[in-house]
């Protein structure tokens, strides 16, 4: 604030500095929408490991293309994650299956504190707990107010065990805070009445339930039966955009850079079910600033590769949002962990997430996801092997092919996306130079949130060039831009000239950022030419 003056002398004023540092956005967190077995439903969940992956969503499932897709985009080289799993939707009066705790009183009304799945699925069927009593310090009997919990997920084996947990609802043991952290249930608070005293504590006497071998002080309950699980329709991937499910999930995410959907041809086997999520996928894709990952139609694993080229003058998504989708084919074999190991054939869609995340990280997101570099991991070959000619015709339509080199393995050979077409002739052709583009709207997008409300003249704009310069000098400097010099590599202008007084009389400021991209050398030509009778000088 300003020094107020009174007196002669010498006065400090801390004047507040116009730097303020543009930090780059993640580039390569991929977000993954399918059905899983267990786990939260149309909440996007963050994972940072196939081992969080496990415990929120039970692992490898058969009947859960998602689950293999992430598990592939670990083993090459993934990072974060955002996984949304998608479930068909009940009725709407349907209530959800119960778990309760504690003895079931012989009269009155049934007051105990109650658990629920935390989502829905046919997996809840599997869900059962024990509460046992703790001995008193003598060991004469059970202590008062405290009992142990065990909770069971006997289709997966998972178990989760909660020590002394009290009766008094006040307690920080209390049920409602111990099973806070738990990956299978969550406490009933809109079902559950205030338990009565004592209505949880554990029974005393003898207690056998049917078909379990448990000591007489042990209370066994399991979880109300729910309906059969059925898989999700095309209403339940593409979700509502104001209840925020299926797709729209993302919504409630930070940010998320890549986006899979495995179950587009593994679930929705009608190709025009299939191109219409993808249709809309990657609209949603353009509005958030990601790439959609698109798996080849079914129809393309059945026919030669000479078939799929005549299929391919057609790609399934279209129009300008192509630019933010790229196509690769053909499927990957891999070992099935779920069917003893045997060798199945799979969308490209999880592995190719890993490269992109593996590429960023060594490389940056300005660096083609392909080449002798771009290995897939854990991939024992390719569904279809194409020639050099047959990858030539793909490739001029915007089809990047996977390919198995000799002494390399299967790569990834090709890096254009869906507007990749020649004769598209589309300044979006190539799949770095799109990324990059996004990644820098996105981080300027969040590096100039300050500017808003502040005073639209010379001040500010000298400031904005300052900031915006800095960052493109860094990304300038790790090698992101072609140029010599910065001047070559990128422009940044906020000044009179581009902010009329028109525009400054309604309260907009305009930032004019450019950049020269960086090309991938997709075509490398050597030329020889033989010598002979060259006199040396």
């Amino acid at each position: 604030m300003p020094v107020k003056i009174s007196y002669p002398g010498v006065y400090i004023d801390e004047v507040k500095s116009s730097v303020r540092t543009i930090t780059g956005v993640p580039t390569s967190i991929a977000a993954f929408v399918g059905w899983a077995p267990r786990g939260p439903a149309d909440e996007p969940v963050h994972i940072t490991s196939w081992a969080d992956y496990e415990t929120q969503f039970g692992g490898l499932h058969p009947d859960s293309p998602m689950s293999y897709a992430v598990e592939q985009f670990y083993r090459n080289g993934g990072a974060e994650a955002e996984i949304v799993r998608v479930v068909k939707h009940p009725a709407p009066d349907a209530k959800a299956p119960v778990l309760p705790i504690g003895k079931k009183p012989k009269s009155g009304t049934d007051t105990r504190p109650t658990l629920v799945p935390v989502g829905p699925g046919a997996w809840a069927q599997n869900l059962t707990a024990r509460v046992e009593g703790v001995e008193d310090e003598d060991g004469k009997g059970d202590k008062k107010g405290v009992y142990n919990l065990r909770l069971t997920d006997t289709g997966t084996g998972v178990e989760e065990t909660y020590l002394n947990v009290s009766t008094d609802p006040d307690s920080p043991r209390s049920l409602r805070r111990v099973v806070a952290v738990s990956q299978l249930v969550r406490y009933d608070k809109d079902g559950s009445k205030p338990p009565e005293k004592n209505d949880d504590e554990p029974p005393k006497g003898d207690h056998q339930a049917e078909g379990e071998d448990q000591p007489s002080k042990d209370l066994f309950s399991k979880v109300d039966p729910v309906p059969k699980d059925e898989f999700p329709a095309l209403i339940d991937y593409e979700g509502d955009e104001a209840k925020k499910t299926g797709l729209q999930a993302l919504l409630k995410a930070d940010i998320f850079n890549i986006l899979c959907i495995p179950d587009a041809t593994e679930r929705l086997k009608d190709a025009q079910q299939s191109q219409h999520l993808m249709q809309t996928a990657v609209g949603f894709c353009h509005d958030h600033r990601a790439v959609l990952l698109v798996d080849p139609p079914n129809a393309w694993n059945q026919t030669s590769p000479s078939e799929v080229a005549k299929a391919a003058r057609t790609l399934p998504i279209t129009g300008d949002d192509a630019r933010n989708a790229a196509i690769y084919y053909p499927r990957v074999l891999a070992t099935d962990l779920a069917r003893g190991g045997l060798v199945k054939d799979f969308p490209p869609c999880g592995v190719m997430a890993g490269v992109l995340a593996r590429t960023d990280a060594q490389r940056g997101v300005w660096k083609a996801p392909a080449g002798t570099d771009a290995s897939l991991n854990a991939v024992q070959g390719l569904m279809t092997p194409l020639t050099d000619l047959e990858n030539g015709r793909l490739n001029q339509l915007g089809v990047n092919c996977l390919r198995e080199l000799p002494a390399v393995g299967p790569v990834a050979w090709g890096a254009r996306t869906m507007r990749g077409n020649d004769q598209l002739t589309d300044e979006w052709k190539y799949l770095p130079v799109r990324r990059l583009a996004l990644f820098l709207e996105e981080s300027l997008f969040r590096g100039t949130q300050w500017v808003v409300f502040e005073p639209n003249d010379e001040p500010l704009w000298a400031s904005i060039r300052l900031n915006i310069g800095a960052f493109m000098n860094s990304l300038f400097r790790e090698g992101a831009f072609q140029g010599r010099t910065p001047a070559e590599a990128y422009l940044v202008k906020c000044d009179r000239e581009n902010n009329p007084q028109n525009d400054i009389d309604r309260g907009i400021v305009n930032i004019q950022v450019g950049f020269a991209p960086l090309k991938p050398a997709e075509f490398v030509i050597i030329h020889i030419q033989q010598l002979a009778g060259q006199v040396q000088v």
